[in-house]
């Protein structure tokens, strides 16, 4: 996932001082502690000081049940984040939020295109996804995405949803029962670098042998 690194520009239309300049992003996935409070930080700011959502309804308890977690940086400072959470047959992303210097740079783009490459290299076939009705177009753009057929708007804390979807045709190398299993035990997003289980046990301590045992 670190691959994901893109210079971007900024608006061309009333950019911050912030943002006066090209700027180097990358787009990461929460491994660590801090990367996910850097994610918690720039959610709050987003989405409880800017739009006034309570904090049990951005903080829903679903951020550690079969969720990951993606967190954008530019120049190395948190700029935005996402929730990816995993069902059965299709996975959502959710909860967007880019700090307002950074926004007109494409850091939801980046972050957005960064959660399709990570839910196809693990084989999902299908994204979904709620968004506001003014956003549907935005996502068509950028992403391909497209409103489910015959399904209403819905609403939730009093804003108007709709339902869009995209089909995706996983990469040749996406994951499987079939995988190398020591593929399938290296950490999320890093299916293509051995992972710590596959160090010599003579790099390890003694007590990180006794923490893996």
């Amino acid at each position: 996932m670190n691959a994901h690194v893109r210079s971007i520009a900024p608006s061309a239309q009333g950019a911050a001082p912030a943002r006066a300049r090209a700027m180097s992003c990358t787009v990461a996935i929460a491994h660590t502690l801090d990367d996910l409070l850097q994610a918690v930080a720039v959610r709050a700011a987003v989405y409880m000081t800017e739009q006034d959502c309570p904090y049990a309804e951005e903080f829903d308890g679903n951020d550690f049940a079969g969720a990951t977690h993606l967190i954008a940086r530019v120049d190395g400072e948190p700029a935005g984040c996402l929730r990816v959470r995993w069902f059965a047959d299709f996975f959502k992303i959710e909860r967007v939020a880019v700090l307002a210097r950074y926004r007109g740079c494409g850091v939801a783009v980046a972050l957005m295109q960064a959660a399709i490459h990570l839910g196809g290299r693990k084989g999902y076939r299908r994204l979904y996804g709620h968004v506001t009705p003014d956003l549907v177009d935005y996502w068509r753009r950028h992403l391909g995405t497209t409103p489910r057929p015959d399904r209403p708007t819905f609403q939730f804390s009093d804003i108007d949803y709709v339902e869009v979807e995209l089909k995706l045709q996983p990469p040749l190398d996406a994951l499987h029962m079939d995988s190398d299993p020591m593929v399938l035990l290296r950490p999320e997003g890093e299916w293509d670098r051995p992972g710590v289980l596959e160090r010599p046990a003579a790099e390890f301590t003694g007590e990180q042998v006794r923490r893996m045992g």
